[in-house]
């Protein structure tokens, strides 16, 4: 008696298990090309220049095409939740001050420790100069423009914040204008209540699922386009590498680690909790985020912790945290800076304390901007650094070690969610007792 076929759906491998497959095969192919022949072996420059560059270009197109509508349907979708600001008063104001406060002492943190460890400096740049040369043409591009065009400085760089033409502005890949006017947009739809403007936030709403669901198509080609990366930096930089790689990884870690244990420590002990007594409270929403890598996962679990663990108010962490899965991602905003700081040194490309405070800005910002999806600041970074002169290609030398480094700040990201819940409750009339956290 033959037995009846059971058929069970093949499991198929993670995306980050792919990733780090490509980033390992492309980082010991290219290690071996620069041990043996070199990087100047006309086998290795035809494979580079006709496969392997073009492909890691196309990822790189594919990416900026689609992170303008993302960021600017972002952005919208992201202060116009904030309509019940004027209904909480001060609740919603409490918010949004928090938010930007933390956020920016979370950048400054990575920004200082880069600057003072210097991750990526000391490559030969000789060599960097040579890989720069090498690179595709959108990337010369962009790096061109960045170095014809004068930085602006003090009124100027106010001025060049809000765009004349802001399709003008997105042609040009002036971030900073597009941003300033999808804040506005948001501010808008905020202050104008009407059914005409639902209708407008839904269509906001509908393009940023869109903006999302092709940028998920898009990282689906990351496994690839890591391995052409790898095998392009690793044959031209061989262990200096390596070194490096683990350099940056351990700067982001520091500097998550500091704003984590040390900045939002002192947070919650100014609302008058123990700090050792929160963090007790809500390591079941840090373990969640860190196997999931997505705030907007890990979102129902903070909501039940906050109101059973915290006991915080529901009308204040109802609100901050379904905005914060959004719009307070301090580990993202860090991450952002150190990277592109990082790559900046990597690639010998000096930054000045102009374009590091617009880095700053526009983290910031991106950390109101970026998807809390894994992966979701990836496009943010590429830009930014489109936007200083640093390489976008670059970014293919962070990819493999991603997965990691976003379990590490989307930790950091809900975390500080309830860290925000907790400091606007400070106050509130129906605020818990801190001394009766955990009984």
């Amino acid at each position: 008696m033959s037995q009846p076929e059971t058929s069970s759906p093949s499991k198929k491998m993670p995306l980050h298990w792919k990733m780090a497959i490509g980033f390992a095969a492309g980082l010991i192919l290219g290690l071996i090309v620069h041990g043996t022949v070199g990087a100047e072996a006309p086998g290795v420059v035809w494979v580079t220049n006709n496969l392997t560059q073009p492909a890691g270009s196309l990822f790189l197109r594919l990416i900026f095409m689609l992170v303008l509508p993302l960021l600017f349907s972002a952005l919208v979708v992201g202060v116009s939740e904030m309509g019940d600001v004027r209904a909480l008063g001060r609740i919603g104001w409490k918010t949004l001050g928090y938010t930007v406060l933390v956020s920016t002492i979370a950048v400054v943190i990575g920004l200082v420790l880069v600057n003072v460890l210097k991750p990526g400096g000391g490559m030969d740049q000789g060599v960097a100069q040579q890989m720069l040369a090498a690179s595709a043409d959108r990337a010369q591009a962009i790096v061109s423009r960045n170095a014809q065009a004068e930085s602006p400085s003090g009124l100027g760089l106010l001025l060049s914040m809000v765009p004349d033409n802001v399709v003008g502005a997105a042609a040009e890949n002036e971030i900073l204008g597009v941003m300033f006017f999808a804040l506005m947009v948001g501010v808008g739809v905020v202050l104008t209540q009407s059914e005409k403007t639902d209708v407008f936030k839904r269509a906001v709403e509908g393009l940023f699922e869109i903006s999302m669901t092709l940028i998920g198509l898009v990282i689906r080609l990351a496994p690839y386009a890591v391995f052409c990366f790898m095998f392009n930096l690793a044959a031209l930089f061989g262990w200096d590498l390596l070194a490096k790689l683990g350099a940056y990884v351990g700067v982001v870690v520091l500097a998550l680690g500091i704003h984590m244990f040390v900045v939002y420590s002192a947070a919650v002990k100014f609302a008058g909790y123990s700090p050792l007594a929160w963090f007790k409270g809500v390591q079941e929403v840090m373990v969640m985020s860190f196997s999931t890598s997505s705030s907007n996962a890990t979102l129902p679990t903070s909501l039940r912790v906050a109101e059973e663990k915290l006991k915080l108010p529901n009308k204040v962490s109802r609100f901050v945290l379904t905005i914060g899965a959004t719009a307070n991602q301090n580990g993202t905003a860090l991450f952002e800076g150190v990277t592109v700081l990082f790559l900046a040194q990597f690639f010998g490309v000096e930054l000045d304390l102009l374009q590091q405070l617009t880095v700053m800005f526009v983290c910031i910002l991106g950390g109101v901007g970026t998807a809390g999806v894994p992966g979701g600041s990836l496009p943010v970074v590429a830009l930014i650094c489109g936007m200083v002169g640093v390489p976008p290609e670059g970014i293919g030398i962070i990819l493999g070690v991603d997965r990691f480094l976003d379990m590490c700040r989307t930790t950091l990201n809900t975390t500080g969610d309830l860290v925000l819940a907790t400091l606007v409750s400070k106050g509130e009339h129906d605020a818990p007792d801190p001394d009766a956290l955990g009984t």
